[in-house]
């Protein structure tokens, strides 16, 4: 581990360079005119890797493809296998007035790079390639097998990496995922998060009139989508943030003692977080901290609302529609198929009947949750404190990562989420960013897993 780690921090200046290469590529998955991008850097990619001492190639799909790179290994290695997920596409930028310097162009102030995609995802999965070139170069024997994979999905569902996981089962079969798509609360605070909220979407339009109708003439004598649609909204929760559906909690999970526990380490106060987004008072069910809020209980929320005129001025109309964009984050014991259906039928029970309501369902995923005390958590719990030099703290983040699921109904492997991203890092946001300490200690984090794992 000695040479490991002299050469991580021998190289660093370099390491910033390409990872400066890394970002330069407008990886944008959401958006077709970006498909050549997403070509072009998982070709990167995979030259990359070959280039650091692995075998790396594309494995095509009906999207993007995904790259796949391994290190080097005998035949019939009887040494553990693990994976290390990531993804090279991004987030789209808009909007684009509200960025600082270009997002495709890595700007460096102070110890902070700014980027499309710094954070989510290509500096923390370049931390891992990092870790196993100093390996490699230094001729210094990993205790473990690794394969990468890498995909160019992530942002718009994943929706060809289960059919990649099926195929490739047999190659793929390994201990344990390694993901660091996640965060931390501060660079004192290293965390390994044991579980993240599931999620369902859907989309309601609520119909009237055959035509927008001016509403002089005819407002108040038909109903107006808009305001039907305020009011079904507001029959979903009460004042304090309680949702008011039936059913809606049924099979949420308590906290444990240990959770409540390690919720209070917490780093992050109240008066910060206020102050952090923007707002005068924090906002939520009762009987549960901020943090509590917005990681272990679920949510009703409205992503966007769409009715009428937008335009400048005024256009005195009674719209023909109106139309809401939903998210549900669902804990560990919810099934988002039966939170789906009591939320439908709570709308469709209060939709009222001058208005017509179509429904069109998104996508959905269970929510996640590994046993902190199991042998690979506390090998990485081990491996983070080695490299912060502070105790590790356990998290469950409200976000969601469908993946993670997948690799453990396809592989029957439980994924490490070892985030390195900071609270502040704006991703999906303008002015994306990257902590530089977070960059080299990932780095050293991930050289140490190896031994930690290795050693299991």
């Amino acid at each position: 581990m000695k040479e490991v780690l002299k050469y991580l921090k021998a190289n660093q200046d370099r390491f910033l360079e390409e990872l400066y290469e890394y970002l330069r590529f407008a990886s944008v998955s959401a958006q077709p005119q970006h498909k050549p991008d997403l070509e072009q850097c998982a070709g990167w990619l995979v030259r990359h890797c070959k280039k650091i001492g692995m075998t790396a190639r594309l494995v095509a799909t009906n999207g993007h493809p995904i790259v796949v790179a391994r290190t080097p290994r005998s035949e019939h290695s009887r040494r553990p296998h693990f994976i290390v997920y990531g993804h090279y596409d991004v987030q789209p930028v808009e909007p684009l007035d509200l960025w600082i310097s270009p997002p495709f162009e890595p700007r460096k102030k102070g110890r902070q790079i700014f980027a499309r995609g710094s954070t989510d995802n290509k500096g923390q999965n370049f931390a891992h390639l990092k870790a196993v070139e100093a390996y490699l170069k230094t001729n210094t024997p990993l205790p473990c097998d690794l394969t990468f994979v890498l995909e160019g999905e992530e942002e718009v569902g994943s929706a060809h990496l289960d059919s990649f996981l099926k195929k490739h089962r047999r190659e793929l079969a390994c201990r344990a995922v390694v993901v660091s798509d996640t965060g931390i609360p501060d660079l004192d605070h290293p965390a390994l998060t044991c579980a993240l909220r599931g999620i369902i979407a859907f989309e309601i339009t609520l119909f009237g009139p055959a035509r927008d109708l001016h509403s002089g003439g005819f407002g108040g004598a038909v109903e107006n989508p808009a305001m039907a649609l305020a009011r079904l909204l507001a029959t979903v929760r009460d004042d304090h943030g309680k949702i008011l559906i039936p059913g809606f909690y049924d099979g949420a999970q308590a906290l444990t003692r240990l959770e409540r526990r390690q919720s209070a380490r917490y780093p992050l106060s109240d008066a910060h977080l206020k102050k952090m987004l923007g707002v005068t008072r924090l906002f939520g069910e009762p009987g549960y901290t901020a943090t509590e809020r917005r990681s272990v209980r679920p949510t009703f929320e409205i992503n966007g609302l769409t009715s009428g005129y937008q335009g400048e001025g005024t256009k005195t109309i009674v719209p023909a529609w109106a139309r809401a964009k939903i998210t549900c984050r669902l804990v560990p014991g919810q099934k988002p198929d039966q939170i789906r259906k009591v939320v439908l039928r709570h709308l469709k029970k209060n939709c009222p009947d001058t208005v017509r309501m179509e429904i069109e369902a998104g996508h959905g995923a269970d929510a996640y949750l590994v046993q902190p005390d199991s042998p690979t958590a506390q090998a990485a719990l081990r491996a983070l404190e080695m490299a912060f030099h502070r105790k590790p703290i356990l998290l469950r983040e409200g976000g969601s990562i469908p993946i993670v699921n997948q690799f453990k109904k396809c592989l029957g492997a439980d994924s490490l989420l070892l985030g390195l991203g900071l609270p502040d890092d704006n991703a999906h946001s303008p002015n994306e960013k990257f902590d530089l300490d977070c960059f080299e200690k990932g780095q050293v984090m991930s050289a140490h897993l190896w031994q930690e794992l290795g050693a299991l």
